[in-house]
């Protein structure tokens, strides 16, 4: 039993942070007033309390209360109590660095699992694949480990960007570091472009973002776009 919102990013062009989505969340917190925050991915280096205020105010124009997780003592207990719960976007290996350090894999899978409401965003996206192998951030602290919370059947690779042939950088592009990846893994990829999401209920997993796409990779497949209202189940 799963209810999430698995988001490429938490702010699109010409919108405040998370505006885009309010309806999608209202739906999603709709049985609680209360949502646990994720701050760990700290963007830019910020503080969790830095980072905890940039989400009360996103959540107060959608009447919910946010709290921290860097305030309670007992984070474990705050996760198998939650009654929402949201990780927001930063880097990936500053935030499993993290959740490993406070032994809170399991407890954050399970607690998903359960039926927990849970929006990710970038970061907080990618923790929801098998592994995070896919992220576009620097490693600038080593977690224990690459795996993750394997609720999806595929890997996120979130801001998904396609190459422009008008442009004069000729280096590597977020498709051949994806294929990359498939030298080495058999993991299913889905490239999340800026206002595109994931709604995953049970075991309905449906792209979402109006009239935008998602890039499909699957190893030794020619990549693939899928439309929105796209069921990814199967992957």
């Amino acid at each position: 039993m799963t209810n999430c919102v698995i988001a490429s990013t938490s702010t699109i062009y010409n919108s405040t942070y998370l505006e885009y989505l309010f309806d999608e969340l209202k739906e999603l917190y709709k049985n609680t007033d209360e949502v646990l925050f994720i701050p760990y991915a700290r963007p830019s280096g910020i503080t969790h309390d830095e980072y905890e205020s940039i989400a009360k105010t996103a959540f107060t124009k959608i009447d919910k209360k946010i709290v921290g997780l860097h305030h309670f003592k007992k984070p474990i207990d705050a996760i198998n109590n939650a009654k929402g719960i949201f990780t927001g976007g930063g880097n990936t290996f500053v935030l499993v660095s993290r959740l490993y350090e406070l032994n809170l894999i399991t407890h954050l899978k399970q607690t998903i699992l359960s039926g927990t409401p849970y929006l990710g965003t970038s970061a907080g996206s990618n923790i929801l694949g098998p592994s995070m192998q896919t992220t576009n951030d620097m490693p600038i602290v080593y977690p224990p480990s690459f795996t993750t919370l394997n609720i999806l059947p595929f890997n996120i690779n979130p801001h998904y960007l396609d190459s422009d042939p008008n442009s004069k950088h000729k280096g590597e592009t977020r498709e051949t570091r994806i294929k990359e990846f498939h030298k080495f893994n058999s993991t299913p990829v889905v490239g999340l472009r800026e206002g595109s999401w994931i709604r995953l209920q049970n075991n309905n997993c449906i792209l979402k973002g109006k009239d935008l796409t998602a890039r499909v990779f699957e190893k030794n497949k020619t990549p693939y776009e899928v439309k929105e209202g796209t069921s990814l189940t199967n992957l």
